[in-house]
């Protein structure tokens, strides 16, 4: 087994089978669990996922082909870990059906996240609820703008990066909170 790698901050999608690859629910589940919960075996990520273990290996095996997860140390057979290789996933330039279908399984993936925080939203003490965001901007940008809107949002989140590799940076009270950066041009002109 080759050794691992130190995870990148970033893996880039391009080819139209990895996209496809990725696009895959499970696989999608499996790449983020492992970022967060990570590293696990095919065992584990069945437990987590619901998956039966050889589904969870098939996924597994898939992911690591087009280098999205890899082999960690210890273990073998059903007892090999496994490990993202990297942090985050892009595919921005990809220009393929295949990165429209990959965009929709995430827009869906989302869909189901926003929802389910919704739903569940009463559990959660007032000071979290009063701090939760739902709403949007209707702005008028030139592309170039939008660009750099993507530049300075990076830029604002980055001091909080370094807290989701060591938990030792994190505030007491500290929770995972998923940041949508989601920016499109608005065809239609309408505002919420």
């Amino acid at each position: 087994m080759p050794e691992p790698s130190t995870p990148q901050h970033s893996v880039h999608l391009a080819d139209p089978r990895a996209l496809r690859a990725y696009a895959h629910p499970t696989r999608m589940k499996l790449v983020g669990l492992l970022r967060t919960e990570g590293p696990f075996t095919a065992t584990r990520a069945a437990e987590l996922t619901g998956e039966s273990v050889a589904s969870c290996s098939y996924h597994l095996r898939m992911l690591a082909k087009y280098g999205l997860v890899e082999e960690a140390e210890g273990g073998q057979g059903r007892a090999k870990p496994w490990r993202a290789t990297a942090r985050y996933t892009t595919w921005k330039g990809a220009d393929s059906e295949a990165a429209e279908d990959l965009n929709m399984a995430v827009a869906e993936l989302y869909f189901e996240r926003i929802t389910h925080a919704i739903e569940t939203q009463q559990q959660l003490p007032r000071e979290w609820r009063e701090a939760e965001q739902f709403g949007d901007d209707l702005v008028y940008l030139t592309a170039t703008e939008l660009a750099e809107l993507e530049e300075k949002f990076s830029k604002l989140l980055e001091p909080y990066g370094e807290r989701f590799d060591d938990p030792s940076r994190r505030p007491e009270g500290a929770e995972p909170v998923t940041v949508l950066r989601i920016a499109f041009r608005n065809r239609r002109g309408e505002a919420s």
